[in-house]
Formats: structure tokens, C-alpha cells, sequence
């Protein structure tokens, strides 16, 4: 399938593996059985909770600093980001050796604030409102020189992401149907990118909250869709598509589908319980959809990109494992 149409292209998913080959960890596609709700399912997991900063996305943020010229990076970077982008960002800095300037709401998750902190880096603290997080940025951005390197919405960051569906491909050659998060856009339609290009018979699905289901109300209605709650497990799910995202994923992606809170609860603690990997909600959501929707994927090899590990709440998965390890 011609993917010249868009903004970013398959070749520019090739260059950003080329570009971060050495930098980022190839995660690993682990089989796993014996998960409730998926017993007629071929299932496997990719590992991006094993990334580093435990999350996918190392992958856009190293590609975008990597493709910095020396002028450019010279003056540093800066994003507003109330999640995992935050630390990727930092991280990708510290490795090229240039400045970062991370702002971050208020009320982030206490995890990745601190994500943040360990790289010492002082994150620039905001209202929790998107007009608030852009006018922080821009104000950085004007005083400092600073290249914005915004969380989904840039051609570096969504080539980037699209390096773990190059893997996968790799990995499990014989998948049949992959499942990817959807908040802003950029790990799906970077996913897309790839799949597509290599594999036009893969069918590849979005997953979000149905408490944060812009998305498949975009794919619906043919524009972008604001976000009408904000309150949802899954908070790095809660963002609205991109102007550079939705074309991709309006055009590629197979369907958007979406799980309640409850399921995603439940499948944060069946990856613990099951897989022994630790996942925050947003990356357990994959997995939620699969359970919620298994009619659709019975009978399929299914391969289920699990996008972070950054769990700000243990007790989502302390009963899980308390009841497998007890259990005869």
C-alpha cells in the first residue's frame, strides 16, 4: 500500500532505524498463554515496557534529536509533555550531550515526574491545560532557541516510533494481527507506515479507552475529534489525534476499538499476573480490546504492542500477582 501520500513515509521509517541503531534497545516479542479471555487466540507480546525509560517513546525522541544538525542542537531542545515523552526527550538530550527543557503539567504521575528528575533535569512546571503547556513551551522556545520536538505530532517522532513495528515483523513473522494504543497518533501511524509497506495482509488495529475515544470517533466522522473526558486509567491515551497523525491512521489503520476502565483495570493486572511484565494502564489497554473484543481476533496470531511500564499505582497489580503465586 503507497504510503507517499502522507507526511512521513516508509523510507523515513528506515532512516530513523538506521539513525538510532546502537541507541535503543531491540525489545523483545515474548509468547504468552494462559491469560483470561484470550485462550483462542496465538498471542505475543512486544515489550516496550522493557524499553529505555520504560516506554516506546525512546524511539520517536532519539530519532528527532539524532536528526538534529549541529546548528540546531546547539541551542538544545524543549517539549511539553505530561507523560513518557517527557523522560525519552531528556534522555536523547543527555545522550547527544545538548540541553533539554521538559515542561510538564502539574499534575503529572509522580513516576514520571520523577523519570525526569533522575536525569537531572528540573521539569518546568504548568497548569494542566493544553493552552497552558504550549504557551510554556513557546515561551522557552522564543527565550532560549530551543527546537520543539513536539510529543507525537513531528515527522521525526512518528518515523521513530514505526522502528518497533520493523521489529515486530522480524520477530514474528507469521503475525497476523497487531494491536497498538492510540493517543496522540504517533506510535499507530508510525506503525502503520511500516506494516504496511512490508506486510499489507497484517491487520492493524488502534485500541484506546472508550473514556478517551476521540480517535474512533475521528476515524467516524473524518475529522479530528476532541477529547470529551479527560479522567480515564489510561492517561497517556487521553490526547487527541494529530494533524500529521490522522491522515496516516485514517487511511491505513484497519478499526479503532475501544475498552471500559474496568477491562483495562483488569488487564494491567493480567499482565502482571500472566506475563509477569509490569504495565502502566495506557499500555495494558491492547490487551483490554483483545479480551473485550475477542470474537474478532479468535483463531488469529496476535501480537500486542504493550507501549509502557511506568505503573504509578502498584496496587493495580499487586492483587494479581498475590492471587497467582497462592494459587495451586
Amino acid at each position: 500500500m503507497e504510503t507517499a501520500e502522507y507526511a512521513v513515509t516508509f523510507a523515513d521509517v528506515q532512516q530513523a532505524a538506521e539513525r538510532t541503531a546502537g541507541l535503543l534497545r531491540r525489545t523483545p516479542v515474548l509468547p504468552v498463554c494462559g491469560i483470561p479471555g484470550c485462550a483462542d487466540v496465538q498471542l505475543s507480546l512486544k515489550c516496550e515496557n522493557l524499553q529505555f525509560g520504560s516506554a516506546f517513546k525512546a524511539r520517536g525522541a532519539t530519532n528527532a534529536v539524532m536528526s538534529l544538525s549541529e546548528q540546531q542542537a546547539s541551542c538544545g531542545v524543549v517539549t511539553h509533555s505530561s507523560g513518557n515523552h517527557a523522560a525519552a526527550l531528556a534522555r536523547a538530550a543527555l545522550q547527544r550531550g545538548i540541553a533539554a527543557h521538559i515542561v510538564m503539567p502539574r499534575n503529572s504521575a509522580g513516576v514520571k515526574l520523577q523519570a525526569v528528575r533522575q536525569l537531572g533535569i528540573q521539569p518546568i512546571l504548568c497548569e494542566p491545560t493544553a493552552a497552558a503547556r504550549e504557551a510554556a513551551a513557546i515561551e522557552v522556545q522564543q527565550r532560549t532557541g530551543a527546537v520543539l520536538i513536539h510529543p507525537f505530532n513531528d515527522v521525526r517522532v512518528i518515523a521513530g516510533q514505526g522502528t518497533a513495528a520493523l521489529e515486530i515483523l522480524q520477530q514474528a513473522p507469521d503475525v497476523q494481527d497487531l494491536i497498538v494504543p492510540v493517543g496522540g497518533g504517533g506510535l499507530l501511524a508510525g506503525t502503520l507506515l511500516a506494516v504496511r509497506a512490508l506486510r499489507p495482509d497484517v491487520r492493524v488495529f488502534g485500541a484506546e479507552p472508550a473514556w478517551a475515544d476521540d480517535a474512533r470517533r475521528s476515524l467516524q466522522s473524518g475529522r479530528i475529534e476532541p477529547a470529551l473526558r479527560t479522567d480515564s486509567i489510561a492517561d497517556g491515551l487521553r490526547t487527541p489525534l494529530g494533524t500529521l497523525t490522522f491522515p496516516i491512521i485514517r487511511g491505513l489503520v484497519n478499526d479503532i476499538l475501544c475498552a471500559d476502565e474496568q477491562q483495562i483495570v483488569t488487564a494491567t493486572g493480567h499482565l502482571a499476573a500472566h506475563g509477569r511484565l509490569i504495565s502502566e494502564p495506557s499500555g495494558a489497554v491492547p490487551l483490554a480490546v483483545l479480551q473485550q473484543h475477542a470474537d474478532i481476533f479468535r483463531g488469529r496470531r496476535v501480537v500486542l504492542l504493550i507501549s509502557g511500564g511506568n505503573l504509578d499505582d502498584a496496587s493495580l497489580i499487586a492483587p494479581a500477582l498475590t492471587a497467582d503465586v497462592q494459587s495451586p
